[in-house]
């Protein structure tokens, strides 16, 4: 069986299109299929209609978490929900060609374990966001040792790299990443992104950078090698502040140096400010994970 996992925050408009469209196209190929969808904490009917969804369709099931726990949470809560042999993880708001779920499920019949989705282009954005996200995908590309520029979470797993996900225990997992870096036989489908079917999206600038932050310092430490540069930046700096001082001393040329000491003052203090910065936030990710709270909580099923 198939277990389609559908996250979903305040998508109330689409939850009936959504559930319609994927599960005639699973049915209409004869895959024995569950749509497993995941209420993300929603203010809006989201819940609502995912429970009228599962009185017309025996195959839908709801998880509803007990607030807002993030994308990440509810994927691996759908994870662990999940009743199939494989599963696939899309978006709700239907931006992920359904269709291509058919061709994710005959490749996994062939004996691929974890079947990508990417991106042959990004749909329409704007510059920033478009720079921003290019940004983030070649830092973890460097840190993960795999182009990810085109990744998504739109992706098929066989119950193998499941379990083994399951398994992690790390509170701030990134699935986009992770279901790449578990290994096993892989392979791609390349898909378009289609434009919102109804509504707007969820994702603020302010959500997409802390999203970005989060996922960047919960599986590379790389921000933290920032630390090592900015003190090499001030070494060498400080060296040449201080050779011409040497100079100018013994050419009787010496000033009061004022403003020498102003500027490396200023340069060091920043620097040392930004990497406690850096080095508190992994600490603080550190805290998280001590405390070994859930990564969710269910408050209903349906």
């Amino acid at each position: 069986m198939l277990s389609v996992i559908i996250p979903a925050y305040n998508e109330e408009e689409i939850i009936p299109q959504t559930a319609s469209v994927i599960d005639g196209i699973l049915s209409g190929e004869n895959i024995e299929h569950e749509l497993l969808f995941v209420n993300d904490g929603s203010k809006d009917k989201t819940w609502e209609k995912i429970e009228e969804q599962a009185k017309t369709f025996s195959s839908v099931r709801g998880v509803c978490f007990s607030r807002n726990f993030g994308k990440e949470s509810a994927i691996f809560a759908g994870i662990a929900e999940a009743k199939g042999d494989c599963c696939v993880v899309i978006d709700c708001d239907l931006q992920h060609p359904p269709e291509k779920i058919v061709e994710m499920y005959r490749l996994w019949e062939q004996g691929y374990e974890i079947v990508e989705g990417v991106k042959s282009n990004r749909g329409k954005e704007s510059g920033l966001h478009r720079f921003a996200a290019k940004s983030f995908y070649e830092i973890m590309s460097n840190s993960v040792g795999f182009d990810m520029s085109r990744a998504s979470d739109f992706k098929l797993l066989d119950r193998k790299a499941m379990n083994v996900l399951l398994n992690m225990r790390e509170k701030n997992a990134f699935f986009r990443a992770l279901s790449s870096w578990i290994g096993f036989k892989s392979t791609e489908v390349e898909y378009e992104v289609r434009e919102r079917e109804v509504g707007t999206s969820k994702w603020s600038t302010k959500a997409l950078f802390k999203y970005a932050l989060t996922n960047i310092t919960s599986f590379t430490s790389a921000p933290m090698q920032i630390v090592t540069f900015l003190g090499i930046i001030v070494f060498v700096v400080g060296l040449g502040a201080s050779l011409e001082a040497i100079i100018t001393f013994f050419e009787g040329k010496a000033q009061d140096g004022f403003t020498t000491v102003i500027i490396l003052q200023c340069f060091t203090g920043s620097f040392i400010m930004m990497a406690l910065g850096i080095i508190g936030y992994y600490i603080s990710k550190i805290y998280d994970e001590v405390k070994g709270r859930p990564k969710y909580i269910i408050d209903k099923t349906v």
